[in-house]
């Protein structure tokens, strides 16, 4: 029986990967990381998207990301670009919930793992890059001694395209409508930070009006 681990945020990426691993595998196991992010919505949003699925889910506390770290997702910063980066950036996010991921995986014996990273539209984020799964996932396995392997179904698609992933998938549109987007934690969403205007803009290229409600819509 092949087994997987999602990485579910509560976010349309996360979801739609999730979906992807259900056609993939004969078992698939979702965590969620509470990080103390601003956002905390999504992990609400995860909770119900799991739940929907129907596949087993683990929320994972790990408050020390959110203390040690000012960012615009754990603190009430403005969202903008700093020192050419955004202020959403959380350094090793990726890094870390794969490595908490992998011990806690390893344990039942599942090496295969699936997260929603995106090198297309990426904001500079370093750890969405394939570049950096490909070296982590090395370490992973050294560090492990198994045979490991991180899969990013969404690497090289556009919102738009992982959108007409989900439209393939049964029930995968409907998943989306639990799900969260905005990184001001709003509900409806916010439709004016980079997330929601991301996710409009995909929605918009190919011809749908967004499942889920929004405060403001520039379409």
């Amino acid at each position: 029986m092949t087994e997987a681990i999602v990485l579910l945020s509560g976010g349309m990426d996360s979801t739609i990967c999730l979906y992807w691993a259900k056609d993939k595998f004969d078992y698939i196991e979702a965590i969620t990381f509470d990080y103390m992010q601003r956002h905390q919505r999504e992990i609400q949003s995860a909770v119900k998207i799991a739940y929907y699925a129907k596949v087993d889910h683990r929320i994972i506390q790990f408050p020390t990301l959110g203390e040690i770290l000012d960012t615009a997702l754990t603190r009430e910063r403005e969202i903008k670009s700093k020192n050419g980066l955004p202020t959403t950036w959380v350094p090793n996010r990726n890094l870390i919930f794969f490595s908490l991921a992998s011990a806690y995986g390893s344990q039942k014996n599942i090496y295969d793992y699936v997260g929603g990273m995106c090198q297309t539209d990426y904001s500079g984020y370093f750890d969405c890059r394939r570049e950096t799964i490909d070296s982590f996932e090395q370490s992973l396995a050294l560090s492990l001694g198994k045979s490991i392997k991180i899969h990013t179904p969404l690497m090289y698609q556009t919102k738009a395209q992982s959108l007409q992933m989900a439209q393939q998938m049964d029930s995968c549109m409907d998943a989306l409508a639990l799900s969260h987007t905005c990184y001001y934690g709003k509900r409806p969403a916010c439709g004016k930070c980079p997330a929601c205007k991301l996710r409009l803009n995909a929605f918009k290229e190919i011809g749908l009006r967004d499942v889920i409600e929004y405060e403001y819509m520039e379409i």
